[in-house]
């Protein structure tokens, strides 16, 4: 009997009705944005980055229709129209950076990479950064090649447009926290650009709350002979590099191998890709990126930032870094007949909805903390969030071997500490996330402190 109540006692304090509480659980908003992402002018954008002909670090800067000086004034060009369109809400800015000779392996001869960068201020949290990027440079067979074709219609014309594409659809709307659409350059020679940025983040202490890399956004058809365009993948690395020995060697006892800041980033697309999509998935892929391969969010976490790549299923290796063309029946190269436009287009939406979520969203809760070692339940307590549109939080936890979280407890704004009665810490994960009045949430924050028992 004793056993019965208490279920029926778990029941009750779990089975929450946030419509009784007068909580938005979904913001409508976001269904809008989805239904407004266009293939047509995904596109129209892939095309004339691919007809540029070369976008290679190393190509022409001078010519108007050739080489990657022409395609970064273009989508400087793209972003200052946009930004017309919205009253001037887009900070434009090219971003360089002087790479010599030697340098490198692949530093050949002296070049410039030049970013382009447009931020959307917020108006509460101007200094608060998620962020997007797209590549603006591609490459042929030999990466260093800045003469010879490399159209690079899916790497990465297609992410570099959906880029310019979600700063369309979201230009329409105000947030509290600032929004970073950005091309980086020099990807392909060992992420140039992106480590500019993250250098420049650091040094000016930039709060990132997140980095949406979009690399390969556009292909369905894979080497593999699999044609999929109702899934992708969503990459990230378990935990900070930059983590401290105390924190690693606290995670051996009190867990969290898959819990750092970037997974909870993937995690939080994935939610939001079930909450407002049919028939797309996104598989989260525990890795930091392509078996021994690397794209412009690793900088980002090399520096200590939460970053993420979101990418096709399916690669197909015979339209990536390759000359154009055909060798025993096989047509190589990166030609804007490997894209689809309408998967392209789903992508950028996912995208563009996942940074209007965190944008809209209250920050994460601070110094969140656990305890409950040898006990009948689970105490949470974290540092409130001062912010106009925090309605509450929500404490989540899940199975130690799920991937995703599975359930949650909702609780007030006033409410900073709360025991979960009849759970023991041993069984599960826990993780708090702000919520806010429009049903937006912030990434969940997984424990990194411990409370002492009471």
């Amino acid at each position: 009997m004793r056993f019965l109540v208490s279920l029926l006692a778990l029941f009750l304090l779990f089975s929450v009705d946030l419509k009784a509480q007068n909580v938005q659980t979904t913001d409508a908003r976001m269904y809008d944005i989805v239904a407004a992402s266009s293939k047509e002018r995904l596109e129209r954008d892939i095309r004339t980055l691919a007809d540029f002909g070369t976008r290679n670090t190393f190509s022409d800067t001078t010519s108007s229709s050739r080489g990657i000086g022409a395609a970064r004034r273009w989508i400087f060009k793209e972003f200052e129209a946009i930004s017309s369109q919205c009253g001037g809400c887009l900070e434009v800015s090219f971003q360089r950076s002087l790479i010599e000779k030697g340098s490198s392996s692949r530093a050949n001869e002296d070049v410039w990479v030049v970013n382009v960068l447009a931020v959307q201020r917020g108006s509460l949290y101007p200094n608060r950064y998620v962020i997007m990027s797209g590549d603006i440079d591609s490459r042929n067979s030999d990466g260093s090649d800045g003469v010879g074709d490399a159209p690079g219609a899916n790497d990465n014309a297609s992410g570099m447009a959906g880029t310019i594409e979600a700063a369309r659809l979201l230009s329409a709307y105000s947030f509290p926290t600032s929004i970073i659409y950005m091309g980086l350059s020099g990807e392909e020679q060992g992420l140039w650009g992106g480590q500019h940025i993250a250098s420049l983040a650091k040094a000016e202490g930039w709060d990132i709350v997140g980095v949406l890399n979009n690399d390969m956004i556009g292909n369905i058809e894979g080497v593999d002979g699999v044609i999929d365009n109702s899934s992708f993948r969503v990459f990230s690395e378990p935990t900070p590099v930059t983590e401290s020995d105390q924190a690693r060697a606290s995670r051996r006892f009190e867990g969290g191998e898959v819990d750092g800041v970037s997974r909870q980033l993937a995690r939080y697309v994935e939610r939001m890709t079930q909450t407002y999509f049919t028939n797309l998935n996104a598989k989260m892929i525990y890795r930091l990126d392509r078996y021994g391969r690397g794209g412009h969010h690793r900088p980002f976490n090399d520096a200590g930032f939460p970053g993420i790549r979101i990418m096709e299923t399916h690669e197909n290796y015979v339209r990536q870094h390759q000359n154009i063309r055909v060798e025993n029946g096989v047509a190589y190269g990166d030609v804007i007949e490997g894209v689809n436009f309408d998967y392209a287009s789903k992508l950028t939406a996912v995208n563009a909805i996942s940074l209007a979520g965190l944008a809209w969203a209250p920050p994460e809760p601070d110094q969140v903390r656990i305890g409950g070692a040898v006990q009948p339940s689970t105490r949470l307590q974290w540092d409130a969030v001062e912010d106009p549109n925090l309605v509450g939080y929500k404490i989540y936890w899940r199975d130690t071997t799920s991937p995703q979280w599975e359930h949650f407890r909702f609780v007030d704004k006033s409410v900073t500490d709360f025991t979960l009665e009849g759970m023991v810490i041993d069984n599960y994960l826990y993780g708090v996330a702000s919520v806010g009045a429009d049903g937006n949430e912030s990434v969940v924050v997984f424990p990194s402190g411990r409370l002492r028992r009471q």
